[in-house]
């Protein structure tokens, strides 16, 4: 009938009613009051097919003391026979507590993340500071051929740099979207190779992939490496052409990157896994940090292709 016959000292306790005050009450008096209207069918409901379950799973509920105010609870309900006929046992357990730690642990996660985001900030600005410091040696130096190494060392500086402002800017800092990445590097590097990129086309496609931080890096530096070898390399004499770079997921966990170009083929003479060039060196050397397979094809297209799963990274 909805009416509380029986309650022990901890319900007492909880709900603020001594149990005299409570006994012969509708249980309707425990509900908020913007509830209790749609209590009673509730009740008629679960009378209707009685079985031991939890009360509005999926829902937040609540609980009301004598004093007017609410708390949250979890309420379990059962059928029970007695000698005075069915009876309805309530469960209620006051998540106050349980609620009050849920909330310090979004505030502590919130406050990780805030750091997080603030880390990246910094490394990215450290990181551009010593781009511009080597931007004005460069501009003291004669030597063309000192000017463009400290050109390619601000191109790895840069391409690092844009994976922690890609994190600081992302709505997840564990993983770096590289799509956002890719658009951010390609322009970059079209700036520092300007003569010749504008005859060379740089198609991107990311496929949505995401990389934790320590493939993340690696994988743009690959990327980097690649791309400024092709623009220095594949188009003399004013050759047009294309660059295209791709990442897939052809299965989950597994990542592979291509860097193909229309440009000239590498000769079958040189020898690219004992490389003399700094470039081809650092990308075998973050293709084993990557725990990667890199495979070669010397032309039409000149294409590296680097496969890695996501976790191996040394």
């Amino acid at each position: 009938a909805g009416e509380i016959t029986r309650a022990n000292r901890l319900a007492e306790q909880t709900f603020g009613y001594d149990s005299d005050e409570l006994i012969g009450q509708r249980v309707e008096v425990l509900v908020p009051e913007r509830y209790r209207h749609a209590h009673p069918g509730y009740r008629q409901g679960f009378l209707a097919e009685t079985s031991a379950r939890p009360m509005g799973a999926g829902r937040d509920l609540a609980g009301r003391r004598k004093d007017g105010s609410e708390f949250p609870v979890e309420i379990g309900i059962n059928p029970v026979e007695t000698g005075e006929g069915p009876m309805i046992l309530s469960v209620i357990l006051d998540l106050s507590e349980r609620k009050q730690s849920e909330r310090r642990i979004q505030e502590a996660l919130a406050q990780k993340d805030l750091l997080l985001r603030e880390v990246h900030h910094r490394v990215k600005n450290n990181l551009q500071v010593i781009h511009s410091l080597l931007d004005l040696q460069a501009m003291r130096l004669q030597d063309h051929d000192l000017v463009g190494a400290l050109r390619e060392s601000q191109n790895r500086i840069r391409s690092m740099s844009l994976i922690h402002q890609t994190l600081y800017q992302s709505d997840n800092v564990a993983q770096v979207d590289f799509t956002r990445f890719l658009d951010e590097l390609v322009r970059g590097l079209t700036d520092s190779y300007r003569l010749v990129a504008g005859q060379v086309q740089i198609g991107v496609q990311a496929n949505g992939i995401k990389l934790p931080i320590n493939e993340a890096i690696p994988c743009g530096l690959v990327i980097n490496e690649l791309v400024s070898n092709a623009l220095k390399h594949g188009f003399p004499g004013g050759r047009s052409g294309r660059i295209d770079v791709e990442l897939r997921e052809p299965s989950p966990g597994e990542v592979v990157l291509s860097v193909r170009n229309d440009g000239v083929p590498i000769a079958e003479g040189q020898n690219l896994r004992q490389t003399q060039t700094l470039g081809l060196q650092l990308v075998q050397l973050l293709t084993r940090q990557l725990g990667g397979v890199l495979d070669i094809h010397r032309g039409e297209p000149v294409r590296f292709e680097l496969q890695f799963k996501v976790g191996a990274a040394a």
